[in-house]
């Protein structure tokens, strides 16, 4: 089961950490992506993070603000988001790649777990 967390309501210009965890599973063996999808939008990547130590993936109109990151000890996948801004608004995913994947990409075949999501809504 994968969950995210961290979610919830924070004013333009702030900063929110997304937290992605799972039992049964130990993240750093897997590629892990965050997603997002706005209300009447397509789902879109936001970055993806390499198994076992590699590297992180951002989308080609990724602005800087968000970063991905690994605690192993803690089995978690972190999304780090700066400077949120009112377009940021969205249900944030969490998803696991398949076991075959090294090199992460933001393909939704490539993942075989998905979390429920996290809402997070940037507003004053």
């Amino acid at each position: 089961q994968v969950v995210e967390s961290g979610g919830g309501l924070v004013q333009p210009g702030g900063s929110l950490r997304l937290s992605c965890s799972a039992s049964a599973l130990t993240l750093d063996y897997y590629a892990v992506g965050w997603f997002r999808q706005a209300p009447g939008k397509e789902r879109e990547g936001v970055g993806c993070i390499n198994r076992q130590g590699g590297g992180t993936r951002y989308p080609d109109n990724d602005t800087g603000r968000f970063t991905l990151s690994r605690d192993n000890a803690d089995n978690t996948v972190y999304l780090q988001m700066n400077s949120l801004q009112p377009e940021d608004t969205a249900v944030y995913y969490c998803a696991v790649g398949k076991h075959w994947v090294r090199m992460c990409a933001f393909g939704a075949t490539e993942y075989e777990y998905w979390g429920q999501g996290t809402q997070v809504t940037v507003s004053s």
